[in-house]
C-alpha cells in the first residue's frame, strides 16, 4: 500500500576473460617479489651457514648463537668440544656456531 515495489536492476555482461587476467596479475607480481627480495636471499644464507658448519675443524676460533667464543677442541659428527677458558670446556652443538673467527682473534 504506502511501499512500493523493488525490482533488481539487470547485472552488465562480463567481460571476455581478460578481466580475471588483470585482477589476478598484482597477485603473482607480488609473489614473484616477495621471492626475489625475502625467500631467494634466505635460502644463500642458509647454504652458506651449513657449508661453514661442515668446514669447522680442530683449532677453529668460533662464536656460538649464545655469544661464547672459544677454540674448538673435539669435533664430532653433531657436537663440538669449545675450550673458553683455560682449561675450561663445554659441549656445544655444531648448528649453534653462528660465525667462524680468523685464527689468533682470541688470546
Amino acid at each position: 500500500m504506502f511501499i512500493s515495489n523493488a525490482y533488481a536492476q539487470a547485472a552488465p555482461a562480463a567481460a571476455a576473460g581478460g578481466s580475471s587476467l588483470t585482477s589476478l596479475l598484482p597477485l603473482v607480481l607480488m609473489f614473484v617479489v616477495l621471492y626475489f627480495i625475502m625467500i631467494r636471499p634466505q635460502m644463500k644464507r642458509q647454504k652458506e651457514h651449513k657449508a661453514m658448519i661442515e668446514a669447522i675443524g680442530k683449532g677453529d676460533e668460533v662464536v656460538t648463537g649464545g655469544g661464547l667464543m672459544g677454540k674448538v677442541t673435539k669435533v664430532a659428527e653433531n657436537q663440538i668440544g669449545l675450550e673458553i677458558a683455560a682449561g675450561v670446556e663445554v659441549q656445544c652443538q655444531r648448528s649453534s656456531v653462528v660465525q667462524v673467527l680468523p685464527k689468533g682473534t682470541l688470546k
